[in-house]
C-alpha cells in the first residue's frame, strides 16, 4: 500500500500543504501513520478521502458539514445526492447562459438590420425580444385551437362533395363563427403594438385591429399616443395603463 507525505498529498489534490495540515487539525483528514521522525503519512484511502473533501469544498460546504457527512454510515449516498444537485444547478446555468447568448445574437442581428442605431431603436428591439416568448405562447394557443376546427372544415367539404353529406359542413359553420369571435378577442386582448414613431406600446380597438392590413409581425393601426397610422410591430400585451387599452 502506498503512503504519501503531506507535500505529496497536497500536490496530488491541488491544494497547499497548509490546507492538508488544517484538515488534520479539524479532524477530517487524520494521517494513517507517522514516520519515525514524526512526519504525517497518508494512505491511498486517505488520498481518496482528501479528494472527496476537496470536491465538497468546491461545492461550498463548510468544514463542519463535511466532517458530519464523512462520519455518516453511508456517506456515498449523501455525496451522490449532492452530485445530482450540482448537476441540476450546472444544467440550469448552462440553459441560462445559452438563453443569454441567443438574446445577444438576436440583438446583434436586429441592430444590423435596423440600419441607423439609436437609443430608441435599441429599446424597441429589446421590447420585441422580451415579449417574443409570450407572443409565441399566444400564437401557439391560436394554432392549437384552429387545428380541430380546420379538420372539421375539411371533413365537411369532402363529405359534402363526395357523398352529399352536408350536415358536417353545417356543423363546421355553427362551430367556426363563435370560435372565430372568441379566439379573435383572445388574440387581440393578449397582443399590443409598438409604434415606430413615439416608441409606445399600445392596444388599438378590436374593430380596427381585426380589419387592419397586416404582415406576420406587423399590423397597420393608429397609435393611441401620437396618432401615427401605419405598420406597427406586434408584441405581447403587458400590464398597460387603462388609457392605452381600448
Amino acid at each position: 500500500m502506498s503512503t504519501y507525505t503531506t507535500g505529496e498529498i497536497a500536490k496530488l489534490c491541488g491544494v497547499t500543504v497548509r490546507t492538508v495540515q488544517y484538515y488534520d487539525t479539524r479532524g477530517i483528514l487524520v494521517p494513517t501513520s507517522l514516520s519515525e521522525g514524526g512526519r504525517r503519512l497518508y494512505s491511498d484511502d486517505d488520498l481518496r478521502r482528501m479528494r472527496v473533501i476537496c470536491f465538497l469544498r468546491e461545492l461550498g460546504l463548510p468544514i463542519d458539514t463535511i466532517g458530519q457527512i464523512l462520519e455518516e454510515e453511508d456517506p456515498g449516498s449523501v455525496i451522490e445526492l449532492l452530485l445530482q444537485q450540482q448537476e441540476t444547478v450546472l444544467l440550469q446555468e448552462i440553459d441560462t447562459q445559452t438563453e443569454k447568448l441567443e438574446k445577444l445574437e438576436a440583438l446583434r442581428r436586429e441592430l444590423k438590420s435596423a440600419g441607423e442605431i439609436s437609443v430608441e431603436s435599441i429599446g424597441d428591439i429589446a421590447c420585441t425580444m422580451t415579449n417574443n416568448n409570450k407572443l409565441k405562447k399566444v400564437r401557439r394557443t391560436l394554432i392549437l385551437t384552429a387545428i380541430p376546427v380546420g379538420i372539421l372544415e375539411i371533413a365537411g367539404i369532402l363529405l359534402w362533395a363526395l357523398k352529399g353529406v352536408w350536415w358536417v359542413f353545417a356543423l363546421y359553420v355553427i362551430v367556426a363563427i363563435p370560435w372565430g369571435i372568441v379566439i379573435s378577442r383572445y388574440y387581440f386582448k393578449n397582443t399590443a403594438y409598438l409604434c415606430p414613431q413615439c416608441h409606445t406600446v399600445f392596444q388599438p380597438t378590436f374593430k380596427e385591429a381585426f380589419f387592419a392590413r397586416h404582415t406576420p409581425k406587423t399590423r397597420r393601426v393608429t397609435c393611441t399616443h401620437c396618432g401615427h397610422k401605419g405598420f406597427c410591430v406586434e408584441v405581447a400585451a403587458e400590464d398597460l395603463p387603462a388609457e392605452d387599452k381600448q
